[in-house]
This record gives C-alpha cells, sequence and structure tokens, in this order.
C-alpha cells in the first residue's frame, strides 16, 4: 500500500495554496448571482413565490410533492396544508392562506379538533380580507364542532360587531363567556358591542323624532298652501297611441297633474324649497329669466308678504347689472311675464 506524500517544505505550500487559490469550486453559486441563487433554497426562502416551476425550484416542488402525496392519510394531508396554510398567514397572503385552508377541509380528515383549527384559521384570513360574512360562516361552522371554542367564539363576535349586528355580537359574547367567564377579549367585546347597541338605538331613536318632525312640518306646509287657495299643478307629457306614434288628441299639451310637495323641493346645489316660517308665511324659490341676454337671477326665499317691485328695487335700483349694456331695465320699465309656474 502507498504511503501518502507529505509535504514539508514551505515553498511547497505556498505553490499548494496558490493553486488552491486559482481553482473554482464546481457546485459554488455564481459570483453575480448568488443572492438569487441561494434565495431558491426553500430552508432560507423569504417569501414562497406564486407558482413553483419545478425546474427553477426542484427542492421546493419535491416538498410539495410530499406534502400531497397521495399515500399518505388524510389527517396527514390536512395537516401538512394547515401548515402550509399557516405559512401563508405569517406572509399576510390571507388569499392563499385560504386556498391551502380549504384544501385541507376538503380530505374531511374527520379529527373534530383539527378541522376547528382549520375553520378559525381560515374565518381569520376572511377576517384580514374584509370578508365579514364568509368570515362569520366559518366561525359559526367551528363553534358547531366545539361550542366551547375560545377562538371561534372570539372571531364570531369581532365579525358581527363589524357587521353592525350588535345584538349577535352580545349573544356571541355572553355565549364564549360561559365558557370561559375570565376571557378579557370576550369582555372587552361584549363591552364594545353592548356600547355600539346603544349608540345605534340613540341614533334610530334620534331619525325617528326628526322623520317625525319633517311629516308634521309637510303636513303643516300643505295645509297653508291649500288655505291660501294656490293650486300646484305641473304640466304631464301626453301619452302616445298605437305604433305610429301620433299623440293622443284626449288632454295632450294642456295635460296637468298635481304636485306633490316632494315637487316643490330642490336637491341640487341651491337646496331651495318653499317653507312655513315662524309667522305663518309662506317663503317660495323664485327664479327670474331674461332669455335676450341669457341672464338669471334666483331668490330663494320669496315671502309671499312681498311684492315683485320690492325686489325690482333692489335688483334694478340705484345700481344696473353689469349684461345690461344699453340700460333698459330702468325700475319704471319693467314688465313682469305672465307664465309664472312652479316646476
Amino acid at each position: 500500500m502507498a504511503s501518502p506524500a507529505i509535504l514539508n517544505d514551505s515553498d511547497d505550500d505556498d505553490v499548494f495554496a496558490e493553486a488552491f487559490t486559482r481553482s473554482k469550486y464546481k457546485n459554488a453559486f455564481n459570483e453575480d448571482t448568488w443572492e438569487e441563487e441561494f434565495d431558491k433554497i426553500p430552508m432560507f426562502m423569504k417569501t414562497v413565490p406564486e407558482e413553483i416551476d419545478p425546474k427553477e425550484y426542484p427542492e421546493l416542488a419535491h416538498i410539495q410533492a410530499i406534502i400531497h402525496d397521495e399515500d399518505r392519510t388524510p389527517e396527514e394531508k390536512a395537516q401538512s396544508l394547515k401548515n402550509e396554510g399557516n405559512e401563508f398567514f405569517k406572509e399576510k397572503n390571507y388569499p392563499k392562506a385560504i386556498v391551502a385552508y380549504t384544501a385541507a377541509l376538503k380530505n374531511k380528515c374527520g379529527d373534530q379538533d383539527l378541522e376547528t383549527v382549520l375553520l378559525t384559521n381560515r374565518a381569520a384570513a376572511h377576517f384580514h380580507l374584509g370578508n365579514m360574512r364568509s368570515a362569520l360562516n366559518d366561525a359559526a361552522a367551528a363553534k358547531k364542532i366545539k361550542p366551547g371554542h375560545l377562538k371561534a367564539l372570539i372571531r364570531g363576535a369581532q365579525c358581527c360587531i363589524e357587521l353592525r349586528n350588535f345584538a349577535t355580537a352580545i349573544q356571541w359574547c355572553e355565549e364564549g363567556l360561559k365558557a370561559h367567564p375570565t376571557d378579557k377579549k370576550l369582555q372587552d367585546l361584549r363591552a364594545a358591542a353592548d356600547k355600539h347597541k346603544r349608540a345605534a338605538e340613540r341614533d334610530a331613536r334620534k331619525a325617528k323624532v326628526k322623520e317625525k318632525k319633517l311629516n308634521h312640518e309637510k303636513e303643516a306646509l300643505m295645509a297653508a298652501i291649500k288655505e291660501r287657495g294656490v293650486k300646484l299643478l305641473q304640466p304631464v307629457k301626453p301619452r302616445q297611441s298605437g305604433s305610429d306614434g301620433e299623440d293622443d288628441d284626449e288632454g295632450s299639451s294642456t295635460a296637468v297633474a298635481e304636485l306633490s310637495l316632494d315637487g316643490l323641493s330642490s336637491h341640487k346645489a341651491t337646496g331651495a324649497q318653499v317653507f312655513l316660517d315662524e309667522q305663518n308665511s309662506l317663503h317660495w324659490p323664485v327664479l327670474f329669466l331674461y332669455p335676450e341676454h341669457q341672464q338669471s337671477d334666483f331668490i330663494s326665499a320669496f315671502c309671499e308678504s312681498n311684492s315683485f317691485l320690492d325686489h325690482f328695487a333692489v335688483m334694478f335700483g340705484e345700481q344696473l347689472p353689469p349684461w345690461d349694456v344699453d340700460r333698459k331695465y330702468h325700475l319704471q320699465n319693467l314688465q313682469l311675464g305672465a307664465g309664472i309656474r312652479c316646476r
């Protein structure tokens, strides 16, 4: 048997070291792309890629093949998928976490503890995505399997609060406090739900009182209008008869219909409407049109005790409008048109 060679000479050591530094390790990372190559190793990955290409991520593809191995029991598959979902959840990739938890539940492993955890985990993922109905359904399903499951009870109460169903949230909390009487989270949720419930009931009472007041004011206004003998009418578009599109002779352009009080208010920028003041005087919104100059004036509250001349004295008094370049709109020259109507 040959004996190994031993280098004792220092010159030989230098030759060996120099040769070692010049040679490169064949399986080493590329100097320019070593960080990217390092990140492809499953153990050192910071995030899991959206799509796994076996050629680009061979190690990761093998791991996934093990996770989804058909030879394993449903419980083992569900547990592996649960762990996968948990990793996605930690990365805040909630849609992928939901996919993993759903795949785990489809295995129907029969382990009630595991199925309850999967449902509560999926409920948490839905909750973070704002899918409150789906989260509540999962929490309810988990509670059905294990009625005293703390996370399911907390998640269900949270979902009900977000959905503004405060009475049901209180029921979830009370049910949870029976099984976990000292749980601080349930106690806080119970207090928050009760506070929101009382605030919502108070707002509902205020809205009802306001609606009743508005209805009373509308009735008083209509009574005042009728008392003055004012008829509120609006033109009705003539009905068409037959396929030829000719207007019906009965009540064509002269047809009118009674105008409701809602038709006297504006929901546009002005917000003007007919109203009755504390002295029982009516105020009307009035629009003045000057077609010749394509101009207009608007009075939002024309009191019934005022005359048109009162307003004309202000509008065309000492200072005439700038659009009247010919200075024709003097107070003594003005005539009011006869076509006055509410639209």
